[in-house]
Order: C-alpha cells, then structure tokens, then sequence
C-alpha cells in the first residue's frame, strides 16, 4: 500500500515514550521469542455518572439550542479548494478566545472523508504552531486537482444481474470542463464590519440523568458529494468544493471537472480518535444565492395579468438563500445543520457531538445554499486541527472564505465553536458493559434500554438434537441450542391476535419444520391463511422489487427473485393482507434520487412479531430479529450439506445462483445465519417499527387518494385490547434474575419508510435523529457498533455478509463514500491495545464471495472494496507495532483474522445426489460436482464483544446498511448485567458466551480449552492453524470429508500487513473469480 503522506509511517501524533518488556508467556502457543505478558486491566472502577473533565459552559442568551444533528447531504458535490485555515476576525465586541468550558455529549459515529487540503500554516491568536519541519506527516498541496463526478445510469430500466451499465468513457469526457481561473494565492482577507453576535455560549445538556446524558447523533458517513470530497490525504490531487450539479443525487457528480487549485503550504494531519463537540450558531451577512430566481420571478410579475403580490404596500417575502452548514473531517461529513429558507442572517444554534476516527489537517465548516436540484457553495471555514488537538475549546466568529480565499461577501461570517474530546478521556468507553442500573445502554439512540426481558439466541434456521456438543454455562446451566424454524412455526401456530411479518423476501412455499411428522408438509402460506381465517390478523410488509412486475398477465420474476409478486397473488383472495413497498426517497428529493433510491435500495428488516401466552388469560408480544429470510435456500442445520439432501430435505428447495445455466446435479448453497427472539418490554419496540412502517407504506398516494385504503385500519390497536398486556407491564424478569436481559433496538431508516418523525427537522433532537437534505434518519445500528467497539476490552468476534468501510483512510479511492467507521475503529482499538501493551484479538467472518457470480463486475468490485478494508486494517496495525517495536515479535495477524467457511462432501451411500445432463467439464458446474466443494454463504449479521454484549439483526457492515437512507435495516443489542466483565471481575460465562461457543464449535467441528479465552496469543494461533488447515483441505484436488467448516480466508498478508492473492491460489475453486477483486468501472453507489 503506498503512503505518501510523508516520512511518518503511521498518522499517530505520538510516540510510545518507554520500551515494552519482553517475557515469556507460559500459555500461549507457540511462545514468540519476544513476547510480552498480559497487562493488568487498566481502567478504574466504573463511574454511572459519566464524569467529564470539562465543566459544563454558561447557558445561552441566544435562542434556545436545538441539538438536531445530522450530517447527510445526498447531493453536493465538494467545495473549490483550497482555503486558508480560519482565524477570527476582529470585530466591536470582545474577541473570541479558546475556552476550555463544554462537555463531552457522545452521539452516534459516521465518519468521513476528508483530503486535508494544502493550506498556509493557521495563524491564531491564540496558537503558535510549531515548525514547519516537525516529524509528523504533512499534507502538502499539489496544483492541480480532479473532482471526480458522479454517474447515474437510466435507473428506470431493471439492471440485469452481476453486469454493469456505464457509459462508454469517451461519453463521460465530453464533460469535461476546463477552469482557466486560477486566482493567485489569496492573502488573509481584511476584517470587515460585522453585524453584533452574541457570544454567550449555550449550555451543554447536563449527562448525569438518562436521556440527557448525551448529545445525538450526527451522520457522518454518508456517501453524497457532502461526504466525499474527491481527494487524496496523500495527495492533494482532488478539488473538494464546487458547486453541486448531482440533482440531489449519490456520490457523484455527472461530469468531470479540472479545477486549478493554490500553492498553500502544508498544515499537519493528525490523528482524531474520540469525539468532537460542536456547535455552529449563526451567520451573518450571507451573498443572495438564488438571483436568478429572483429575477425569473420579476419577470413573470411583469407580464399582463400577472397578480401583484404586493400588499398594503408592503413587498413580498424576499427570494434568497436557503442557507445550511455541512461538517467534514478528512472529507467525510460528520455532521449537518438544518436548512434555514431565505435566511442571510440564518441562527442555527446547534450542537453536534460525533465520534471521529479518522487523520486530518483541518474541519471544514461547509456554507452551502440549498436548491432543488443539488447545492451551491457559498464558502467555507477551515479550522487547522493543531489548534483543537490540545483539547482546549475553539470558539469564534470567522470569515466564510470563497474558492479564492475571499470572504464570499464583505461582513460573511459564522460563528461556531469546537472542541476535541480523544477516547482516552471518554469514559463511558472504559468499562465495557457497566454494572448496575445508572448503565443506560447506547445512549443517543430512538429507541432506550429495555431491562427485563428474555433473550434467545439461534444459529442456522434449525439445530438438530445432539447435532452440537453440550456447554456448561456459570452456576452449572446448560446451554440450549436454540431451533429458530421450529419456535417461528410454533409461535405463529400458537397465536391469537396478530401476526405481522416484515421481510426483505418471504415465500409462501417454504417449509418451516422438516424433520417432526405432519409439520414437515405445512407451507408457511398455508399456515399463515389458517391463522387469519381463525381471526388472527396476519400483516405482510415486504420489499416490492421493482424489476418484478405483474401486468395485464404479464409477470416477471425479478433480478432477486424476491418472489414478491407471486406471494402478493398467492393471499389475493385470503384475508391475510400483502403489502409490496418499494424502497422510495420521498417526493422532496429530485426525480434522479428517486429513481436511484427505488432501484438500486431495498427495505432489508427482517422480523416475525406475535402475540404470546403471557399466563392468566393475558397475552403479550413476543419478536423475532435476524437474518430471518423466511423463503427458499434458507433451512439449513449446521452440518450444511451441499449433495446429501438435494433428494430429501432439499428436494424443492434448491437455491444457488452462482451457476449460470442448468444447475442439475450441482451442489446448493449452503446458508449459515445468526437470529434471535426478543419477550419482554424491548418486543414492544420491534411493534412500534412495524407499526411506523405499515402506516407510511399505506398511505395512499397520487390517484390511490380518491379510493379507499384496504390497509388504512389493518393495524390492530392494543390500547383497545384488553388481554394483551402493555410495554410497560411487559417485563418477564426482574434485576435480581440471574438470566434476565437487558436489551436496546437499533434501526437503519429514514422518515420516507416510517410515519411519525417530527416534520420539523428543528424538532429532530426529542427523538434523537439525524437531520439529512429532506429527511429525518434513525442511524442508531452504526452508532450501537461503534460503541461496542470502542468500549471492548478483550475480543471482537464478527460475522456478517458484508465488510466494507472506512474508505476515508484506504491508500486509494478515498471519495468512494464507504465512510462507516467500524473497520477504523477496529483498527484503532487493536493499535491502542498494543500501544497498552494488552492482548485484544479480533475473528471476522465473510462469505467467500459475495452471493451470486463471482466473475460478475459487480462481485468483482464488492470483493475489491472489501480488499481495500482488509488492507487498511493490517497496515494500521503494524504501524502501531513498528510504534512500540514489536513488530518482529508480532505480525498482525497475531491481532486480526478474516476467515470464510465451506463444506467439502465425499462420495458414501447416503448420497442421494445425481449426475445432471452432461455439461462442458471445464464450467463451474462440472467443476463443482467433479471437487464435491462449495463455500458455506455467511448471511449472519451479528457482532459479539468480551462474551458480554451481542448485536444481531439484518445489518450488514457497508455502507447500504449503515446509513440509514440506503437500505431499511433493524437489529438488537444485549447483554445480560449479572454475566459482565464489570459484574464478575472475571470472563463471563453467561448464554452470550454459550452462543459464541456454539458457534465455534459448529464452524471447526470441536471444543478447545483456549477457546475460552478468545484473546489469548495460543487461541489466536490455533485458530487461524485450522483455519489454514481446512483451506488446504478444501482447495486439494483430492476429495476428503470435511471436519471443519472454519477456512482461513484465501489471502496472504505478511508481517507488514501487505494483503496479496495466495500463491496458487488467486481465484476462487471451481467458479472463477479475482479473490482480491477488481475495479475497472466507474464508481457507484451498489456495491458499497
């Protein structure tokens, strides 16, 4: 990976002042020559009050504070750079000074891009910066930069499957335009007059009660052209400011633009880790960016007939700019204020508190005018991040600074303030999971901790008897292996008053039970029209895929055979009640959003809610949350047969689409999956999402407003019905119960897909969402993983369909927008581990490919930019270990490992297999059933930390997933407060641990005793071993069974975390395919 950003290896601001010890370790395997000892645990006792070593700064004598935060610009394309760091400017009033007043407010975590631009050294009152010459990597600038734009192909035409449709390049460079003003070098601008500004800060919320203890969160990954600034922290090559044309759009712009850019100097990049705290207030004096229209108006005023719209003589309202704030570190946007409607004297007075991770030069407050087609610029102000990194409070009235780096317009001023809060000072990270009740969970979040409740936890859609070996939990409970299939049948079988189902795909065909008689031929369609005929009412709330299609007898089955059409024709006549919703961007966002949300987005919640037997006549709600496909290719045990059922238990159920052609005779795919069952008060909260999205997806639109809704009333109203029992009488548990739950919901979704976020974004605080261009976002599921991570302890273990992110800090396709902060944030937990001189291990599990044809483009570039991840991950960490000098004790890999799993099945008598119609012997099919292997597809979508804490849900780790106006996702967080590191001073051994450990033992097909410290050098190494082991097994030519499942993923990475093909091992078995990926075509926003 190359790194040009200067003669530092690794952005840390900071060197490791003393030499690590060096002594043998007697339980770890093998001993390194030099390895060093387990630190103590390092952190004092767990303070519930969230002490802050900031105090609190003065209440506000300016209107009150609206904390709305929100980053999301899904349409600006980056500012024209660069511009000089901010200084205040000297006005009639007291001058701003750096204040040490504020306090920490953890909100949620985005990240961003950023190309720290190149920029004179920032000259303060305040800060004299060190030499120019210092050792820390610099930024230096380059005189040229290329904005890359973004391409929206026709996506009203279906998009075939794994193909692209770009236009040719020759087409893109007709657009091409040439800038030929290159402004000089601008000179710091004059202090203009300004307008008075109050200076009394706001006062933070105060964080010792719930509900306040923090602020909220701020998206700051999403890829619009506010989160991407195309540019390079190595290089300066990429203009970041410039006026949007991307129609409100993606990432990218559709043209390419060369935009001459000045000689500054070089500023520091530096290291952000922890959590920025800020407000932006107000501006003033801002340039009328919306002169045309004034002008087209008058215009129209003066021809014959035209109404006045004068009044007593007083004008009309005047047309001016609709001003807003966007917040970027290292180019990606962290936060977003609100748009203010023709306002040149707009007053925000908004807080902002977002976790960063990421190395940059400055933040760049971004003023931009709102249009309804994308943005403008009108300037920005660049705060250097050497002036904030001592933690002190930055605060002032700047200058708003145009591409030349003139004040856009005289008296053009925004007055903010900013603070950095790193990681090491926020405790609410240090503990883990804390103990006792003042642990309010992840805070910042729509919906709170639930406590009280009941937790099961499931692997695959179903677990035979004495198919896992037993486990032995604290105080002697055995661990049950849960049969997620069965208990759905079983639930739905037993209910009484409702069934509302929300999936991503459900057919009526599948078979929830095959292995107990006369279940075995029950047909969830069938089951579901036998409930609602005994008056139980039965909700389908599934994704309309807009390339199935069923019209005046004609049907097409879609590019995800989603089977969607085809369930809405199976209930047509049955009072169970179908309701197809397409993915929609809301009819505020211009016509190429929508097209872009509606094909290329999917609603991807998966979740089966029931009422139960709550015991003495009452009934209460009990949740399913997972990766819950309830339609073909799903049931599967976790022996995961690739040849032996395709007669039996898989005989109408085949599902691969790997092949291309006839699949007669080839293996099936199979599916590995992580789920749960929620009871208690948190299963309310999986209701009230169903709720929210059934009432937004019935609402009648255009003609279907002069006819009645049949959807409008189907939800039943349980205020009105007296037996089920409410959320808050719903606790199962109490807090002595040694196995009650603590549970919290987390979403991925936006006010297009619910009904009941507030209109006004000003109001968006009350629920603790994230304000986007027209639209509200609920992004709690990103924020839930990054606080897990970041308050881990000992281990991450991560499966999950997807693992791309933090693009923000790849060597190249920085501007990408895959800005999550989760792999960053992994990286950075392992770097300050081995900065601590602690053991910490990290097991992350992925397909082997990404579902569907591995040669495909668009599975080429997925895999690329899960390529990119891996890469930034292992050269952070041994950048950390040439830091301290242990990386000729320690490879990273002795930290981080990425494995994939796969069945291998030789030839016995229970084969029930058969030889297809013959097919080419060098096709992937008879390659596939000459070898007997195929890849065991990991649809889990789930995170354990420290056997204390899992996630679970249907959010992958992209960018699809994660931002909130992508694709519509849920999940859960949860923990059990008497089996916690705080709790027991000691590895827990609660059911979180069972579940881990069950899921180990059904991927190596055994139990080791090192398993249980997951952590530890021996396991590590042991496992990474079986994982090379079953890799060669599965790729020899010779036809063995297959132990173990757990296959190291086919990449070499060496001691310097260089992540290359495998020798001998560059494409996938049998069906082809770059396994470090490849990217020819022009990015998008599909496969991120």
């Amino acid at each position: 990976m190359d790194n040009n950003g200067g003669s530092s290896p690794y952005p840390y601001p900071y060197q490791n002042s003393y030499p690590y010890p060096h002594h043998p370790h007697p339980n770890q395997y093998p001993p390194p020559p030099d390895q060093y000892p387990a630190a103590p645990y390092p952190y004092p006792p767990y303070n519930s009050q969230y002490p802050y070593p900031y105090p609190y700064p003065p209440s506000p004598s300016s209107p009150s504070p609206h904390s709305v935060s929100g980053p999301l610009d899904y349409n600006q394309p980056p500012y024209p750079y660069p511009y000089p760091p901010a200084r205040p400017i000297s006005h009639s009033g007291p001058l701003p000074s750096i204040q040490q007043h504020s306090s920490f407010n953890y909100g949620s975590q985005y990240p961003y891009q950023q190309q720290s631009g190149a920029y004179p050294p920032p000259e303060s009152p305040h800060h004299v910066l060190p030499s120019r010459f210092s050792n820390h990597q610099r930024h230096d600038s380059c005189p040229i930069g290329i904005e890359t734009g973004s391409f929206h192909e026709n996506v009203s035409e279906p998009m075939p499957p794994h193909s692209s449709a770009y236009p040719p390049l020759d087409q893109l460079m007709s657009n091409v335009h040439l800038s030929e003003n290159q402004s000089p070098e601008p000179t710091a601008p004059p202090s203009p007059s300004v307008p008075h500004l109050t200076h009394s800060t706001p006062s933070s919320a105060r964080y010792d009660k719930q509900g306040e203890l923090y602020a909220y969160p701020n998206n700051s990954f999403s890829s619009s052209w506010d989160t991407s600034y195309s540019g390079q922290i190595e290089s300066a090559a990429h203009s970041p400011y410039s006026h949007s044309s991307s129609f409100n759009g993606s990432q990218h712009s559709g043209s390419l633009q060369i935009i001459p850019l000045q000689n500054k100097g070089s500023l520091k990049v530096l290291l952000l880790h922890g959590n920025l705290d800020i407000w932006v207030y107000e501006a003033s004096n801002l340039p009328n960016m919306d002169m045309f229209h004034k002008t087209l108006g008058d215009m129209f005023l003066k021809l014959p007939g035209s109404a006045s719209n004068k009044t007593d003589g007083q004008s009309s309202r005047k047309i001016t700019s609709d001003p807003y704030v966007s917040i970027s570190v290292s180019n990606a946007v962290v936060g977003r204020t609100y748009v203010i409607s023709n306002s040149e004297f707009p007053v925000w007075t908004q807080h902002f508190n977002v976790p960063v991770a990421h190395s940059a030069a400055e933040v760049h407050f971004v003023v931009k005018d709102s249009d309804l087609v994308g943005s403008q610029l009108i300037g920005v102000v660049a705060i250097p991040v050497e002036q904030i990194y001592t933690g002190a409070r930055v605060e002032g009235i700047y200058p708003i600074l145009n591409s030349s780096g003139k004040q856009c317009k005289a008296g053009a001023v925004l007055r903010l303030s900013i603070q950095y809060i790193p990681i090491e000072q926020l405790s609410v990270y240090h503990n883990g999971v804390g103990a006792g009740p003042d642990y309010f969970g992840v805070p910042g979040t729509y919906f709170p901790l639930r406590t009280g409740g009941k937790v099961t936890l499931y692997q695959d859609a179903h677990v035979p008897d004495g198919m896992l070996p037993n486990l032995m939990l604290d105080g002697g409970m055995p661990y049950v292996h849960g049969k997620c299939w069965h208990d759905i049948f079983d639930a739905i079988r037993q209910a009484r008053r409702l069934i509302y189902i929300a999936g991503w795909s459900v057919w009526q065909n599948v078979r929830l039970v095959r292995d107990v008689g006369g279940a075995s031929n029950c047909t969830i369609g069938d089951l579901l029209r036998s409930k609602s005929q005994e008056g139980v009412r039965v909700l389908l709330l599934v994704w309309d895929d807009p390339t199935s299609r069923s019209i005046l007898g004609y049907k097409t089955d879609g590019i995800m055979q989603t089977h969607d059409e085809e369930l809405r024709r199976f209930f047509k006549h049955s009072s169970v009640q179908v309701l197809l919703c397409p993915r929609t961007a809301g009819k505020r966002h211009s016509w190429v959003k929508q097209r872009e949300v509606g094909t290329i987005y999917t609603h991807h919640q998966k979740t089966v809610i029931v009422d139960a037997d709550a015991g003495i006549n009452r009934r209460k709600i009990m949740a399913f949350v997972g990766g819950l496909d309830l339609c073909d290719g799903r049931y599967d045990t976790p022996d995961h047969p690739i040849f032996r059922t395709l007669q039996t238990v898989h005989k109408d159920d085949y599902h691969n689409p790997t092949y291309t052609g006839s699949t007669a005779g080839c293996p099936r795919e199979p599916w590995h999956d992580m789920h749960s069952r929620l009871d208690g008060p948190a299963a309310y909260d999986v209701l009230t999402n169903f709720e929210e999205r059934w009432l937004k997806a019935s609402k009648p639109h255009g003609m279907k407003k002069l006819k009645k809704s049949a959807y409008g009333d189907s939800l039943l109203r349980l205020e009105r019905i007296p037996d089920i029992i409410g959320a808050s009488h719903a606790a199962s548990t109490t807090d002595n119960d040694p196995e009650t739950w603590h549970v919290q919901i987390f979403r991925s979704i936006d006010s297009n897909s619910v009904k009941g976020f507030p209109k006004d974004p000003k109001e968006a605080t009350s629920k603790n969402l994230v304000c986007g261009k027209n639209v509200l976002i609920d992004m709690s599921i990103h924020t839930a993983y990054v606080k897990a991570i970041r308050a881990a302890q000992h281990f991450i273990y991560i499966e999950n369909q997807y693992f791309i992110g933090s693009s923000y800090n790849w060597s190249a396709h920085k501007d990408l927008g895959a800005n999550n902060l989760i792999p960053m944030e992994i990286a950075l937990k392992i770097a300050s581990k081995i900065r601590a001189n602690e053991r910490f291990a990290v097991y992350i599990i992925i397909p082997m490919w990404p579902e569907g044809v591995p040669t495909g483009a668009a599975t080429q570039r997925i895999l690329f930019w899960q390529h990119k991840t891996m890469q930034m991950m292992y050269e952070t960490i041994y950048k950390a270990l040439v830091e301290v000098g242990l990386e000729g004790a320690f490879s990273p890999q002795d930290y981080l490992n990425f494995f994939c799993l796969g069945n291998r099945e030789a030839i016995d008598g229970n084969d029930t297999s058969f030889s297809g119609s013959p097919t080419a012997a060098n096709t992937p099919q008879a390659l596939s059933q000459k070898s007997r292997r195929f890849m065991i597809y990991v649809h889990s979508k789930g995170m354990i930390i420290d056997d204390e804490y899992v996630i679970v849900g249907s959010a992958n780790i992209n960018q699809r997933s994660m931002e909130g106006t992508r694709d519509t996702e849920i999940a859960m967080g949860s923990y059990q407060p008497h089996h916690t590191w705080a709790r027991k001073n000691a590895s827990p051994h609660g059911r979180i641990y069972g579940y881990r450990m069950s899921l180990w033992a059904e991927h190596t097909g055994t139990i080791e005793d090192c398993f249980t410290q997951p952590e530890s050098l021996e396991c590590v190494r042991r496992i990474r071993s079986m994982g090379e082991m079953n890799w060669k097994q599965f790729a020899s030519d010779d036809v063995t069974e297959m132990r173990g499942h757990l296959l190291k993923y086919p990449v070499e990475v060496d001691r310097k975390g260089k992540v290359t093909s495998l020798p001998g091992s560059e494409n996938f078995p049998d069906v082809g395919g770059n396994i470090t990926g490849s990217f020819l075509a022009i990015q998008e926003n599909l496969t991120i």
